[in-house]
């Protein structure tokens, strides 16, 4: 059937071929023009979608609804399928329709791609800043566990310091207790050489070889010393006693003078005593108490003894002057004259 309607924009007839051309009608490459523009998906206006290939059809239903021929009735038309801007008029609108496509159908591919990047950014981010918090959290811990190091190692320091120190004054301590010993060994020395000779010297005197007085002997009694000079006697009245008076009477003799027991008896005491120096008291077997005061040393400092018996030696410690034995005879514990005492018992003092 003819059909004298014109052919919608874009489609292009061709002559009616000859008769007996006519065949089946199936479109080829080489009958349909390549498509024209780029391929854009509208979002659809009124129900109908706005993509070129949609549109397409369109056109082709509407001329088979125009009266055209069938296939078998008409020539090969080639059909060229128009672009969405040439629908559209091209123009100002086609670049609006454009562009209205990419804000719309673009962005919402965008959307999810855009919130996957923010979540990945998110999550960096987040794993940064929990790195960084880790690595301020380990330097931290270093910082208090170098603070702590330092404190421990600075009390060691310390208690090292302080027992170097206590060892020092230690050993300065016991140096000087040494020296002290030493000084008092020498000094035993001397006096036991200035004895040595006093001995040789009073050994001649008791051979009748030397002159004054010598160490004698009666019934079992002895002199105190020997070589000596009586200085003080007993109830002498001064300042130098605290009681007063004279309370023993004074022999007189060079440091180091062997001092001898009057008598037979026992040694109770011996040591320092005060403004008395070293003392020995001896005990005789009657009660009575001799006490030999100021000596430089004890040659017996318990035990028995007998008449003649070096027990020490005279010196000058304590309360004194100078070398000499202070002789006191106490009975019951009251003083008694040393030198009444000593003729009575038959020596010569």
């Amino acid at each position: 059937m003819a059909s004298n309607s014109p052919a919608p924009e874009g489609i292009e007839l061709q002559e009616t071929p000859g008769a007996g051309a006519w065949g089946e009608w199936n479109p080829t490459e080489d009958s349909a023009r390549p498509l024209r523009g780029k391929h854009r998906v509208l979002k659809p206006r009124g129900g109908l979608a706005r993509s070129s290939t949609v549109l397409g059809v369109g056109v082709i239903a509407a001329v088979g609804a125009g009266g055209i021929a069938t296939a078998q009735d008409r020539p090969q038309v080639a059909i060229s399928v128009p672009s969405l801007p040439d629908l559209l008029g091209g123009g100002e609108h086609a670049a609006t329709a454009a562009a209205h496509a990419d804000s719309v159908a673009v962005p919402r591919q965008a959307d999810g791609q855009e919130a996957v990047r923010t979540q990945g950014h998110a999550d960096a981010g987040e794993a940064l800043r929990h790195r960084i918090l880790q690595q301020a959290e380990s330097q931290q811990d270093a910082a208090e566990a170098q603070a702590r190091a330092d404190a421990e190692r600075a009390a060691r320091e310390s208690a090292a310091q302080e027992a170097r120190s206590q060892k020092e004054a230690a050993e300065k301590e016991a140096e000087a207790v040494r020296a002290a010993a030493e000084k008092a060994a020498a000094e035993k020395a001397a006096a036991d050489q200035a004895a040595a000779a006093q001995a040789q010297t009073t050994g001649a005197a008791d051979t009748g070889s030397g002159g004054g007085p010598s160490v004698k002997s009666s019934g079992g009694w002895s002199l105190p010393t020997s070589s000596y000079t009586l200085t003080s006697h007993y109830g002498d009245s001064g300042s130098m006693w605290s009681s007063g008076y004279h309370t023993g009477l004074d022999f007189a003799a060079p440091t180091g003078t062997p001092v001898k027991a009057v008598g037979g008896g026992t040694v109770v005491s011996a040591g320092w005593s005060g403004a008395y120096g070293y003392r020995i008291v001896l005990r005789l077997d009657d009660g009575t108490e001799i006490w030999y005061c100021h000596l430089s040393s004890m040659s017996v400092t318990s035990g028995s003894v007998g008449a003649g018996e070096t027990i020490g030696r005279v010196g000058a410690t304590g309360n004194v002057t100078g070398a000499h034995l202070h002789l006191e005879v106490r009975k019951g514990g009251s003083t008694v004259d040393p030198l009444a005492w000593l003729t009575a018992r038959g020596l010569d003092v």
